[in-house]
């Protein structure tokens, strides 16, 4: 676990607010503009640029400036760190309780009843 302790910190700050969840979740439908994210947002342009910030310091979106213009594209390949570590978790866990399982269910005395 220690080896995902910095970057999945950031990842999951990133992921803690609605706001920014949101912005992922438009941006998996594509690339937009930071006008057109912000407009489906409540708050001034300054502070969603925070959100913004916090995103792209997490490393799930990208933002390039083309003119006037700042577009953001959400980073997939860094949703991959979050899969691998949930899927590191799910297997500890599932080991877990099919141990649990396996111990329960050989105790003298223990019916396949009382288990469910």
């Amino acid at each position: 676990m220690e080896k995902y302790s910095d970057e999945l910190d950031e990842v999951f700050l990133a992921l803690a607010d609605p706001t920014r969840r949101a912005v992922l979740a438009r941006l998996g439908a594509g690339a937009a503009s930071v006008t057109v994210l912000a407009e489906q947002s409540t708050m001034t342009l300054p502070s969603f640029m925070k959100h913004l910030a916090v995103l792209e310091r997490g490393g799930l979106i990208r933002t390039a400036k083309t003119g006037r213009v700042r577009r953001c594209e959400l980073n997939r390949e860094r949703l991959d760190l979050l899969d691998d570590w949930l899927a590191e978790q799910r297997r500890t866990w599932e080991q877990r309780t099919d141990r649990l399982d396996a111990f329960v269910t050989t105790q003298p005395g223990i019916t396949q009843k009382e288990t469910s």
